[in-house]
């Protein structure tokens, strides 16, 4: 019987939450959590199941990555599955960092699952398959669904058809096919070409992929006479959090006066707090300047190192947060920093 893996998260492999998203890889020889659902629709026997925190995945990534090739370099398993990711962007990102590896080591067919909003998706979906997901693992039986649905056609070696008919995000691989009528390119283009002339609609052979691109900003050419501001994605907040920031999946952003201030407080009239759902807060309530660093940049103003510190800093929250929704808030906010006339930004995340 064919053999599968199968990899998930601190949250999802029932360790924890986010007080043990530093928890290092681990291997059990059992079923946990969502292996069980895997184990349950697919065509081969999940033998081992495969644990990591997120926050190890990502900040360790070199370290647990080999960690895990260690625990796999003595088995045997014909297909490695990981996630589902849904919109959790450092699972995601681990989902994808750690199949990569793992599809380039053993070369096994590696699947995952995470929703388009994703970075992951855009990272990894060269280098593994992955699905279209749910927002959140309300979504998590369809997407396993979807992902060993998948994963029985290859164990079974059936025929694998493009991306568009099978239903995972496109990755831009393209590979010589031949049409069964014989039809000539020639003919071929010409009719795209009349169809595009008359308004139909066609569908090209070589589509290219469109680029959000960003134009580099010119370098700032002296530094001790700009006006710098500070703007996270922390979700560092008034401690009654006057704006209504969503801790997770975010629309709303808010800007607080810093002025006269050398550091954010934890304390008293003017303190501050995270109100982000995505990581463990307890250090950033502590002391929100470890991510939003208004005691370090003050410090750079006394010394002259830049002209100013900025009246206002901005925050948002990223974790769970739509492209849409962050291009929007970005567009917003960085329109309010050129009318103020800020050269630069300092840009913090957790």
């Amino acid at each position: 019987m064919k053999k599968a893996i199968v990899y998930l998260n601190q949250f999802f492999g029932q360790i924890g939450g986010e007080d043990v998203a530093d928890h290092a890889p681990e291997i059990r020889e059992e079923k946990v959590g969502a292996a069980m659902l895997y184990n349950q629709l697919l065509e081969a026997e999940v033998t081992h199941t495969v644990i990591c925190g997120d926050n190890f995945m990502g900040s360790k990534t070199e370290e647990a990555v080999e960690t895990i090739l260690d625990f796999l370099r003595d088995l045997e398993f014909d297909i490695f599955f990981a996630g589902p990711a849904f919109q959790a962007g450092r699972y995601g990102m681990a989902c994808g960092e750690i199949g990569k590896a793992v599809k380039e080591e053993f070369d096994v067919p590696v699947i995952s699952s995470m929703n388009i909003e994703n970075p992951g998706v855009e990272v990894f979906k060269k280098d593994i398959y992955i699905f279209p997901g749910g927002h959140s693992a309300a979504k998590m039986k369809d997407d396993v669904t979807e992902m060993t649905k998948f994963g029985n056609k290859i164990l079974k070696g059936e025929e694998l058809l493009p991306a568009e008919e099978e239903g995972y995000y496109t990755r831009g691989i393209r590979h010589q096919y031949f049409l069964e009528d014989q039809t000539p390119a020639t003919e071929r283009a010409i009719e795209m070409l009349l169809k595009k002339i008359k308004g139909e609609e066609f569908t090209s052979e070589l589509p290219i992929p469109e680029l959000d691109r960003v134009e580099i900003a010119p370098a700032i050419k002296d530094l001790s006479k700009a006006e710098i501001a500070l703007v996270t994605s922390g979700g560092i907040v008034p401690v009654d959090n006057p704006d209504k920031i969503q801790s997770a999946s975010a629309t709303r952003w808010g800007k607080y006066e810093i002025s006269g201030m050398e550091k954010l407080e934890n304390r008293e009239a003017e303190a501050f707090k995270t109100i982000h759902a995505g990581f463990d807060p307890a250090a950033a309530d502590a002391d929100p300047n470890v991510v939003v660093p208004v005691d370090a940049v003050r410090q750079y103003e006394k010394e002259g190192k830049i002209g100013k510190l900025h009246e206002y800093f901005y925050s948002t929250v990223g974790t769970g947060t739509t492209q849409g929704e962050a291009a929007r808030m970005g567009r917003e906010i960085a329109q309010e920093l050129q009318d103020a006339n800020v050269q630069a930004v300092i840009l913090t995340s957790t």
